[in-house]
């Protein structure tokens, strides 16, 4: 009788676990390096831009399958601020040693904020989930899991490893088989039933340029980008080739998603899983990309599908920031929201279509990037609100470089491909890269000065541009009378979150200094 019992409760309990495991859903995290707004998703005949051109099939039949968010943003448009901000659901300022690129703190590490973080990966992990990530990871800990690379890694480099190969179709496919066998990997180490978080984060747009692999590879015409290049950008040959070239890597990370969504429809687990596509930051190597508060440099690309629970082809046009996304996959889990986390659950707007409650803007910032790019290694320090219809910026130290500063070129002449394949030779905020490299050396022709400065010169303290009358922000209106009421509205608005929480900036200016800073200034 006491076995019968034992045995029966061994049942029931199985039963148990095997209906949480069925409530709790997957969730897969498609999440490339560098990748910017680029999807064909994007493309629209009212305003023609770069994404005409491209074809990210497996993008866009997630984001009709799902949602669309067209105004997505990081928390900050560099590395390992920006992930330990998804990471941990909380603005970047507030993540210690990762708030800046590389995880830089030079001080004791007990007194690294980093270390009272607890991120959604782990929090998942505790509730019963396999955790795990393939690629980049750029924070201190294992924070999104341990990794299954046991493959390898040749996709990082898709461009470089298909274009040395005289089989162009094969190169793309030994790639993505790459792929399928990590994933396959960290599907091995689930236990059955179990349900899973995988963070898929290739670097291939983070890339070494592989000249004309845009062509060669996808098709990319770069002519064809001939008048819709953004105005920032100088529309001239090898500026469009540089780009049709990126955009090309957008295109084989689309291919990579795929491949990956097959295996869970082979699983019979595709509808079971939130499933998220989205990036890291704007494109590397552009001025006013990566690094910078403009759309160009911290918009992203977002899609997510879930059915049953995001309600299907709808579209978000409220800013969104990729904090959100801790919470609401905690709140997928059936966990509450961390007291720690600065983000909010979208999961009510995406399920009900009705994005009326969602909170309409989102911080962006930066400190360090580079540590060789300043004199005594100081940060460029911004913060940003971006709003539906707004976008303002405080440049905390406007007399420092935003780019970085001359350096090498103090030295003397440095060649074309110096520039293209060395980002700490000379502005080092800007990744090496032909675009960089054309600009640099024609900074000083007259009819590239409008793109200097906008790109590399100096900026004010403020910063205001009216989206609607200017989607690439070119015309600064902070200190137009006409503005005014905006602009001390969304200054209120922006300094009341970096004091709610207590940004480092704003509490005696401690980015520039240790433990934030490795040399800084002398305190006062």
């Amino acid at each position: 009788m006491v076995l019968m019992q034992r045995i029966t409760l061994v049942f029931l309990t199985c039963l148990s676990c095997a209906a949480l495991a069925r409530e709790k859903p997957n969730i897969l995290l498609l999440f490339a390096d560098d990748l910017g707004r680029y999807a064909s998703a994007y493309s629209s005949k009212e305003q023609p831009s770069v994404n005409d051109i491209i074809s990210t099939p497996t993008f866009d039949r997630l984001a009709s399958e799902g949602v669309l968010a067209t105004n997505a943003f990081v928390s900050a448009p560099s590395c390992s601020p920006c992930r330990a901000a998804l990471i941990s659901g909380r603005h970047f300022f507030t993540n210690g040693s990762c708030s800046q690129l590389h995880n830089r703190w030079h001080g004791p590490d007990k007194n690294d904020p980093w270390n009272d973080v607890t991120g959604y990966a782990e929090i998942l992990q505790k509730t019963g989930y396999h955790i795990g990530l393939t690629h980049k990871d750029h924070v201190r800990g294992e924070r999104f899991g341990p990794q299954f690379n046991q493959a390898g890694r040749k996709v990082n480099g898709f461009s470089q490893y298909v274009s040395k190969g005289s089989d162009i179709p094969k190169g793309k496919e030994d790639l993505y088989e790459e792929c399928r066998a990590n994933f396959r990997h960290f599907l091995a180490k689930r236990k059955k039933g179990q349900p899973f978080l995988y963070h898929f984060h290739p670097t291939n747009p983070h890339r070494s340029w592989t000249k004309g692999s845009g062509k060669n590879l996808w098709e990319l015409d770069p002519d064809k980008l001939k008048g819709k290049m953004p105005p920032f950008l100088p529309d001239v040959p090898i500026v469009r080739e540089d780009l049709a070239d990126y955009l090309g890597e957008a295109m084989a990370f689309d291919e990579c998603c795929r491949v990956l969504l097959e295996e869970l429809k082979v699983m019979g687990e595709y509808d079971n899983t939130l499933i998220v596509i989205s990036g890291d930051h704007g494109a590397p190597g552009f001025p006013r990309g990566k690094t910078n508060c403009y759309d160009f440099g911290a918009r992203v690309l977002f899609a997510a599908r879930w059915p049953g629970h995001i309600k299907a082809a709808q579209t978000i046009e409220k800013p969104i920031s990729l904090i959100d996304l801790a919470p609401t996959f905690l709140a997928a889990a059936g966990v509450g929201k961390a007291d720690s986390m600065h983000g909010e659950n979208l999961l009510p707007a995406l399920k009900a279509g009705d994005h009326s409650g969602l909170r309409s803007w989102a911080l962006i910032g930066r400190e360090v990037h580079v540590e060789s790019a300043r004199d005594r290694q100081l940060p460029y320090s911004m913060r940003s609100l971006r709003t539906a219809d707004h976008l303002y910026i405080i440049n905390f130290t406007p007399e420092r470089a935003p780019m970085g500063d001359l350096l090498a070129l103090k030295k003397g002449p440095i060649s074309f491909n110096d520039l293209a394949g060395k980002t700490r030779l000379t502005f080092a905020d800007v990744d090496a890269g032909p675009t960089k490299a054309f600009m640099v050396l024609n900074r000083d022709k007259p009819e590239f000065k409008f793109h200097w400065d906008l790109g590399f010169g100096p900026r004010p303290a403020e910063e205001l541009y009216d989206l609607k009358k200017d989607p690439h922000q070119i015309k600064n209106v902070a200190k137009d009378s006409d503005y005014q009421r905006t602009r001390d509205a969304l200054h209120a608005r922006l300094m009341a979150e970096l004091t709610k929480h207590k940004d480092p900036r704003i509490n005696g200016d401690q980015f520039d200094f240790p433990p934030y800073c490795k040399i800084g200034l002398e305190k006062k």
